[in-house]
């Protein structure tokens, strides 16, 4: 009898074990999948944010746009704004009246048209994508002014902040990116 009771106690340890070893099991592949479409999501915010730099480039270089007195492109609406100064300013992705703000629509982006819509960069998930654009100084193009034009040519020196956000998660993704652009010296 007592050899019984011992074999019923050893086969509940096996069971108590195996269900200890299950449940972390379990657990750990919850962790894993939740940590990887965590992952997937800041990815997905990372090329919303990329692709909203991108627009200000393509924009900037729409000669269709560029050619329109009632239009202006990013960089010289920027221009025509206020000045950045890095050490005083902050260029917040939330930030809605202070700096150039373009969204990145969820097709492909036309020529001959400002970005300044609503609409998502993807719906599945529902993603956002817009920039911030800055003037930050002019001035002479290091190496190179002597060949472009001499002293009628500046460079107009720019940054850009692309955004990307998923719905539903609480971060938004930035990365920023400093711009040079050869123009007209100011007198």
């Amino acid at each position: 009898m007592k050899q019984q009771g011992l074999v019923m106690v050893f086969a509940l340890l096996v069971l108590l074990s195996l269900t200890i070893l299950g449940i972390s099991a379990v657990s750990s592949s919850l962790t894993q999948s939740k940590m990887a479409m965590s992952t997937q999501q800041a990815g997905l915010a990372f090329d919303a944010a990329e692709a909203a730099i991108a627009g200000v480039f393509f924009e900037s270089e729409d000669e269709v746009l560029l050619s329109d007195a009632n239009l202006t492109d990013p960089l010289s609406e920027a221009r025509q704004g206020n000045v950045y100064d890095p050490q005083v300013n902050t260029l917040s992705c939330f930030d809605e009246n202070t700096w150039t703000n373009r969204q990145m629509p969820s097709g492909a982006l036309e020529i001959g048209k400002q970005n300044i819509g609503s609409e998502n960069y993807q719906s599945t998930p529902a993603t956002q994508s817009w920039s911030r654009t800055a003037f930050i100084r002019e001035q002479a193009c290091r190496g190179s002014s002597n060949v472009i034009g001499g002293s009628n040519v500046n460079c107009h020196v720019f940054i850009i902040r692309g955004c990307g956000k998923v719905d539903g998660k609480p971060s938004t993704v930035a990365n920023t990116l400093a711009a040079s652009v050869f123009g007209p010296a100011s007198q």
